[in-house]
């Protein structure tokens, strides 16, 4: 018979996730669920007190609902970094776990592949194969730049160490300013007003909360080089995207490397997909090959912890988002 507590694993890939846990965990009740819609009746059902959770069909119809009132579940671990999908919740009813760092390296990869292909013109040259054209062409290099990282987490440091191998400046940005590896300068958000001129590539890193809604706006915008390149690799909302239509259409930056947005999928008839200086991906910047079997041995390690009642690791505070 099996002890414990009842666990829920909810995600679109349920044989991978079944197969971990019970490698680690074979005496637990483990139930699949790879729906939203049938997530609280499975609760209800099994009284799961644990529920890993991943945001595998957007975030509208998430079933926040099911995870947060539920009078059974008292720990969600949320395979991905992000919770705003959740919302708020009571830190005295639920706690929330997250799998920071899972994706760091790969995102770090992802944004320093995307200021590459601006430097070096990569998407221009593309175009003239495309055409067969010889169009005579120069690069520029990436060495001595300055890159502004917003966001210092698991992602940002990625990105900062990467980017000082490369012989970048590296400006930070967090919400408690302290010394951090490979950055030579960390501010507080209060400072950005100051930081936005001097940066040529901006690489946003920060969960979407309250205070970074809207962060990157039409004051932002109005401040930087025309020749800056924006990497949104964070949380639809934290770019105010009409703002960044404007200035790309004026002419103040120079293109953005987006992989998030406010609604996604990103509608067909939405106006960022005719932009040739925009790279457009599909929230795929942490998406590699065997993320999620780290993300669930990240879980399956809690849980170890859960069982012998320590601590759990990466516990998310509802107010700060991280």
């Amino acid at each position: 018979m099996a002890a414990g507590p009842s666990v829920i694993l909810h995600t679109n890939a349920p044989a991978v996730a079944m197969k971990v846990l019970r490698d680690r965990h074979p005496g637990l009740s483990v139930y699949p669920c790879d729906s939203y819609a049938g997530l609280a009746a499975l609760i209800d059902e099994t009284k799961a007190e644990i529920v890993y959770s991943v945001r595998f069909d957007g975030t509208a119809r998430f079933p926040r609902s099911a995870l947060l009132e539920s009078p059974t579940v008292k720990w969600v671990s949320v395979g991905g970094s992000g919770t705003d999908h959740l919302g708020h919740w009571n830190p005295e009813k639920v706690t929330v776990t997250n799998a920071a760092g899972v994706a760091a390296d790969v995102m770090a990869e992802y944004a320093l592949g995307a200021m590459l292909s601006f430097s070096l013109g990569l998407r221009n040259f593309a175009r003239y194969q495309r055409e067969r054209t010889w169009v005579a062409g120069t690069v520029e290099p990436i060495q001595g730049k300055t890159l502004l990282l917003l966001g210092l987490g698991r992602t940002g440091q990625a990105l900062a160490r990467r980017a000082k191998a490369l012989g970048l400046t590296t400006l930070g940005v967090r919400a408690h300013p302290r010394p951090t590896d490979h950055v030579d300068e960390v501010h507080g958000i209060e400072d950005l007003p100051g930081l936005w001129v001097r940066a040529d590539f901006i690489a946003c890193c920060v969960p979407l909360l309250e205070a970074t809604r809207g962060l990157i706006g039409t004051a932002a915008f109005a401040e930087m080089k025309p020749t800056a390149v924006l990497i949104d690799v964070s949380r639809g909302g934290v770019v105010d995207e009409t703002a960044l239509l404007s200035a790309l259409d004026g002419g103040r930056i120079k293109g953005a490397a987006l992989d998030v947005f406010s609604t996604e999928p990103l509608p067909k008839d939405h106006p960022i997909w005719s932009y040739e200086n925009v790279i457009v991906t599909p929230h795929c910047s942490s998406v590699y090959d065997g993320w999620e079997k780290e993300a669930l041995r990240m879980f399956a390690d809690n849980l170890s912890r859960f069982l012998r009642g320590e601590p759990l690791e990466n516990v998310v505070d509802p107010v700060r988002g991280y």
